[in-house]
């Protein structure tokens, strides 16, 4: 879209040939004598300790899932055990060179990573700077756990116990835990070190990642990402479109000079030929060799390499020259990382899929063999010398088995005593103005954008000195949301904005228009046509520290970012007993006019998700308040927005919206109107509908309609709706989603609980019909009109006199419609 990219005819259309450069596969063949020049003996004893401490975790594991036992202790737990056990070498070779800054992210089979990377940490930071972490982690819990059975005489061993006894005890559901049991096995993470969530979505860290690299290059922070994925994870979708996300061409065509650059991330596949039972080579995927899909992606090849990951030396290689690329700006990279589980996909898993003679093949070449026999033969250290090492490993994982399995030392969260435990965390309900510590990324002052001084010059209530103000002098809801996100931009170093077409054109329904003339593109930037990876991308994005505001098109596209919504916006804050923080606003818009599958409200299902936070304004003052609100704080928010209604001025609130800053209470309602004889509570544009309905009542059957709308619908107080029905009697409730499933029929529920006594009658719930959106043409046979809800009043609550009803609320209609599943 940008006029500086031009597209023309002459280039396009030209001919000629897409040309490759050959993708190196296992290319290394260094002997040990050679990388004497590079390692030191210690150093190469190290990774074989590092390996043997990962396979004697993952055996620890397997034992204790399948015979309930480990090295004479009783102990089990019911959680997952995916293993592995066979993949340690690649894990420690890729985790050799990073740094603290350096973050990995990984996915369900992770446990190797985890303890690979917080290894190299421990071995780099000074003894001072591993006490004062483990000392400041969760206020020392997990530390003095440790220290009162630990008999370590080195600070390096008491940090290699309280790796091993922290990730245990997660695993474990233990609260003395990373993150207090909340993650458990495949959402173990320790940020001190690096190593941020493991995932138990397969291909769900792949968008996340992209997130925290865009993290890195926005925010100009130090080290690279890493994006530990399974080579079954090429078979979904959001992993292609973090892949492309990641190596989007603006990075270096329309960023900014001081931005410009690639993205710093290396996919790291973890090839272990499987996908559960699928055997990812012949059987199915189609890429005969992963490490080819990079030529798919981009003119760079995404510098992709097939690297032996069962030599942990050739891994170390290839980490070292692909950290190089990154750290030039010329990211991303892909790694294709061969590897075996010599286990099945989970301790169930019966291996049925393959032979005896593949696993004792793949046995063969261990490399707590093959490793340990090359460095013997080297003359690296004797023999004996890696005996030593691995009764050392047996007894230290004895003994972290023996801490984590007593319940006194490490104790499951009392619900008993805290039963609001998990409560407490699903929201961090925190104020935060700004992330950033730097003065904001902006091209020039906000005088400088157009949109901005339009708005100064506009109406904010769209009747003045009683006289209708022209739509084009109205502050609109369109403004209200813009509003507070440009303040935003000069407040929070870290805000990013982006989804389809959001520059240039200033978003689909141009809430964002003018916004391109002071914020440089890498704080406002197009997305491609990929709803996982604009939201997925948040996630990292927000998870590393920075504030992100995307957007869907249409909430029908929900279903797009069905699991970066519903699985990983909504779970990581309590997931992570609170260590992470979300602060994401997903503004999704309601659509109209463009039928079944781009005019759908889908309130409820964002609803329905535990720890997501749910807003759907319906006039300028609640959008301004609640977006103010959204930005201020540090949960995700999805907040809905109204197609119909984007032009729609302040008509109820007296004095119109202010022009300075101020909050709506996410979880409050709005007072639209009072009344005495019946209640109705709106959602989103049919609060419009409800006050035509209400000068219906009022002019023709004498009754005073309460009106209130629901414009914040997750957390809701009901305070004021109890007052009202208490007051009244009798309630309707309205919106635009179909009546079935419907977030209203819960507010029902809970009226009928809450408030029986008082009612008259039953609460009554007017929504669209439980079709398919049709056309246009055919809005008011579908979405709740003035009508129905009269109607609606007239047929289920009391009767009015002379009124003939439009649409059928009787309750055999109502089983009719049940019956036929409409």
């Amino acid at each position: 879209m940008p006029k500086s990219l031009f597209y023309g005819p002459d280039e396009i259309r030209k001919p000629g040939a897409i040309t490759f450069e050959d993708i190196p596969v296992n290319t290394y063949n260094k002997t040990i004598e050679e990388e004497r020049a590079r390692y030191s003996d210690d150093d190469l004893v190290r990774i074989f300790r590092d390996i043997t401490i990962l396979r004697e975790f993952e055996s620890m594991l397997s034992q204790i899932k399948t015979q309930g036992m480990y090295n004479g202790i009783e102990t089990t737990y019911p959680g997952p055990a995916h293993l592995s056990l066979g993949q340690e070498a690649a894990a420690v070779g890729q985790a050799y060179l990073l740094d603290t800054q350096d973050f990995i992210f990984g996915s369900h089979r992770s446990h190797s990573e985890i303890l690979a990377k917080s290894l190299s940490a421990i071995h780099k930071l000074s003894d001072d700077e591993l006490m004062r972490i483990m000392e400041n982690f969760l206020d020392g819990k997990t530390l003095r756990a440790v220290q009162k059975v630990s008999k370590a005489e080195s600070v390096k061993e008491l940090a290699i116990e309280f790796i091993l006894y922290g990730t245990l005890t997660e695993i474990f559901a233990r609260e003395n835990g990373f993150h207090m049991g909340m993650g458990g096995s495949m959402h173990a993470f320790f940020l001190p070190f690096g190593v941020y969530p493991n995932n138990a979505i397969v291909g769900g860290s792949a968008t996340i990642a992209a997130g925290a690299a865009l993290y890195k290059r926005v925010n100009d922070k130090e080290g690279i990402v890493i994006c530990n994925i399974g080579d079954g994870s090429l078979g979904c979708g959001p992993v292609w479109e973090a892949l492309n996300f990641a190596a989007m061409d603006q990075y270096r065509t329309l960023w900014e000079e001081s931005k410009r650059g690639g993205m710093p991330i290396l996919f790291n596949i973890f090839n272990n030929g499987y996908g559960m039972g699928g055997q990812t080579k012949g059987e199915t995927m189609a890429y005969d060799m992963l490490a080819r899909i990079g030529a798919g992606i981009s003119p760079t090849q995404l510098h992709a390499e097939r690297v032996d990951g069962y030599n942990p030396l050739a891994v170390i290689d290839a980490m070292e020259r692909k950290m190089k690329i990154l750290h030039e700006g010329e990211g991303p990279v892909l790694l294709d990382v061969i590897t075996y589980r010599l286990v099945g996909h989970s301790t169930s898993d019966q291996n049925a899929y393959r032979t005896k003679e593949e696993i004792d093949a793949w046995r063969e070449v261990d490399p707590i063999i093959t490793y340990r026999d090359q460095l013997v033969k080297e003359g690296i250290a004797p023999d004996d010398r890696f005996e030593e090492i691995l009764q050392e490993t047996t007894e230290r994982m004895t003994r972290i088995c023996k801490w984590a399995s007593d319940i006194e030392i490490s104790p499951y969260v009392d619900f008993r005593k805290n039963p609001d435990a998990i409560e407490k965390l699903m929201f961090s309900n925190e104020k935060v103005k700004a992330f950033g510590d730097s003065e904001p990324n902006v091209e020039g002052p906000k005088s400088e954008c157009s949109r901005y001084t339009q708005i100064e010059k506009k109406e904010r209530s769209a009747v003045v000195d009683g006289k209708a103000v022209s739509k084009l002098r109205q502050y609109n809801i369109r403004d209200a949301i813009f509003e507070p996100i440009l303040d935003k931009y000069y407040e929070d170093s870290t805000l990013v904005s982006y989804g389809e077409d959001v520059r240039d054109w200033g978003g689909a329904f141009a809430v964002y228009r003018g916004l391109n003339e002071v914020i440089p593109y890498s704080r406002l930037f197009n997305a491609p046509i990929s709803e996982a990876a604009i939201v997925g991308s948040a996630v990292g994005y927000g998870m590393c520290g920075g504030r992100a505001v995307v957007e869907l098109m249409y909430a029908d596209f929900i279903g797009r970012a069905g699991d970066e919504i519903f699985n990983q916006l909504s779970k990581w804050q309590a997931m992570s007993a609170g260590i992470l923080k979300m602060p994401v606003v997903l503004r999704v818009s309601v659509g109209s006019k463009y039928g079944a599958q781009h005019s759908q409200d889908w309130v409820a299902l964002c609803a329905h998700i535990p720890g997501l936070k749910v807003c759907f304004p319906a006039t300028p003052y609640e959008a301004k308040g609640l977006m103010t609100a959204a930005l201020n704080g540090t949960d995700p928010v999805v907040f809905f927005e109204s197609q119909r209604i984007y032009d729609m001025g302040e008509q109820f609130r007296e004095g119109g919206v202010p022009k300075e800053h101020y909050e709506i209470n996410i979880g409050d309602t709005n007072l639209i109107r009072s009344g005495d004889d019946v209640t109705i509570l709106t959602v989103g544009a049919t609060l419009y509908k409800a006050v035509e309905a209400a000068d219906i009542l009022v002019e023709k059957y004498g009754m005073s309609a309460e009106i209130i709308n629901l414009h914040s619908l997750v957390p809701l107080d009901y305070t004021a709706i109890i007052e009202s029905v208490k007051k009244t009697g009798k309630v309707v409730l309205a919106s635009d989603a179909v009546a079935r499933g419907s977030f209203l029929n819960d507010v029902a529920r809970n009226i009928t609980e809450l408030c029986f006594d008082y009612l008259d009658g039953p609460p009554v719930v007017v929504g669209a019909q439980n079709w398919i959106t049709p056309p246009f043409e055919f809005d008011e046979e579908f979405f709740p009109q003035a009508s129905w809800i009269i109607d609606a009043i007239h047929e289920k609550i009391v009767p009015l006199e002379g009124h003939v009803p439009v649409v059928s609320f009787t309750s055999s209609e109502q089983i009719r419609k049940a019956i036929s599943g409409v």
